[in-house]
């Protein structure tokens, strides 16, 4: 039986007219418009992809193996991208599965899909790619130095390493080609380069992997490349010489500007885009309007490297957190802030010995950002305080002890001996589930991709159709 992904190989050339891709989402399970995907699916759309996922949120949901989207919105969102996706006859490609793409993720994606197909009353063949990468290719990386760092991030031990609840490497275009290599109808990728979703198919019919990649690049975050930005549905045209892109919401407007913006997006440099498979250059890059919704992009070049790079991510437990949330409006305290909370921390330490840590935050002081001190806030501030200890009743325990003596430490210039802070919340040490940390953001070289990446296929066959 022919599946959609090889209908689609077998049916379409380059000079049959634009490949027509369609952006269902830039993190799926926040909500879809359901409104904007029924215009992109009357646009009669080749594929159909969406990301799920992205290390944004922090180290939390790699290492949990959480999802960061609510259970209810994912199956909603999976619901309308699948039935979209199976009433066409088109595949539907779907990366970072999960949020963090680490194998619980991935499983429960999966089986999320299981159950909206059995909703459905619909079968289909899935590809899923799993990218956990095993700690013993990452500690050889390390030895042989192939491991480098993106940004300020310090070498990792091989305890850290081996530490890792979960590792995993980002995808590229040639692991989904393997995927789709299989013929399914819908691919379910682990973690995975955003690009990737959306320029593997092109690539494999034969359009310019510059081109294809540029276009991947900017519809992956749907339209947030328009004016307004939103999370609407996008729709790009691919051809031999560049690509149009429309958002689907008639009010969401793809200008020059907004789209050459959007290069910018996550990227220091703006006209070099490092991916696996080497280099996007967008230094001769051309944004043209079409009309008043619609932009024209053309120029982009790629220049392949010699072997795939791996980005890959890895985050540790570091304990169990309680934050305790308070608010400062005491001029004098915030002027002497810094040295009163490493007072109290000294302090605390000796009424409670043990394995603890805390990590305060001050907002208006810095606490997103450093400050210098003549910008620094002396009305009003927001305090933050994480501790982490090896239990939640340490953590807890520490807040609370570190709550009270910074509620009555003395400090010169003070004129209550109480009341100096006011708390959001009675309790006001409030858990935060397990705290994790990066260990790994970092690149690999030469890594055995095919080992890593590993694709199977399952048939999902739906009770009715059984």
């Amino acid at each position: 039986m022919t599946r959609a992904t090889a209908r689609l190989l077998q049916s379409h050339r380059p000079g049959d007219g634009p490949l027509r891709v369609l952006a269902a989402s830039g993190q799926l399970g926040y909500g879809i418009p359901a409104d904007a995907l029924a215009r992109g699916m009357a646009r009669r759309p080749h594929f159909i992809g969406a990301d799920m996922g992205s290390i944004d949120p922090g180290p939390y949901y790699l290492g949990s193996g959480a999802m960061a989207a609510p259970a209810a919105m994912v199956r909603r969102d999976l619901a309308l991208v699948l039935r979209a996706a199976l009433d066409a006859g088109i595949p539907l490609i779907i990366g970072s599965a999960g949020t963090a793409g680490a194998q619980p993720q991935l499983a429960r994606v999966t089986a999320m899909l299981r159950e909206v197909a059995q909703d459905l009353g619909r079968s289909f063949r899935l590809a899923t790619i799993a990218s956990d990468v095993q700690p013993q290719i990452v500690l050889e990386a390390l030895r042989e130095g192939r491991l480098a760092p993106i940004g300020p991030m310090p070498a990792p031990s091989e305890d850290a390493i081996l530490a890792c609840s979960h590792i995993v490497g980002q995808c590229g275009t040639e692991t989904f080609a393997r995927a789709l290599a299989t013929d399914p109808d819908v691919v379910l990728a682990g973690r995975a380069c955003d690009t990737a979703i959306f320029a593997a198919l092109p690539e494999m019919l034969g359009y310019p992997v510059g081109l294809a990649l540029h276009m991947a690049k900017i519809i992956e975050c749907t339209s947030l490349c328009c004016r307004p930005g939103g999370r609407d549905a996008m729709l790009a045209e691919l051809d031999l010489e560049g690509f149009t892109l429309e958002s689907m919401n008639p009010a969401s407007h793809a200008t020059p500007a907004s789209v050459a913006a959007h290069a910018l997006y996550e990227q220091a440099d703006p006209f070099s885009v490092e991916e696996p498979t080497g280099t996007l250059h967008l230094a001769d890059a051309r944004y043209q309007a079409v009309d008043a919704h619609r932009t024209r992009v053309s120029g982009a070049r790629f220049e392949h490297r010699a072997r795939p790079t791996l980005k890959i991510e890895g985050a540790r437990p570091l304990g169990a957190r309680a934050v305790l949330l308070a608010g400062i409006a005491d001029p004098t305290l915030l002027g002497c802030l810094p040295q009163v909370l490493a007072a109290v921390t000294d302090k605390v330490r000796t009424l409670l010995p043990g394995d603890w840590q805390v990590v305060p935050h001050v907002y208006g002081q810095g606490a997103v950002r450093p400050l210098a001190t003549a910008l620094q806030a002396r009305h009003e501030a927001g305090l933050v305080m994480e501790f982490i200890a090896a239990d939640a009743e340490l953590a807890r325990t520490a807040a609370a002890v570190y709550k009270q003596n910074l509620l009555h430490h003395g400090y010169p210039g003070r004129v209550s001996t109480a009341g100096n802070l006011a708390f959001a919340f009675t309790p006001s040490e409030l858990d935060a589930h397990h705290a994790y940390g990066f260990v790994l953001y970092h690149v690999m070289d030469d890594a055995p991709l095919e080992d890593i990446f590993r694709i199977a296929t399952h048939d999902i066959v739906a009770a009715s159709t059984a």
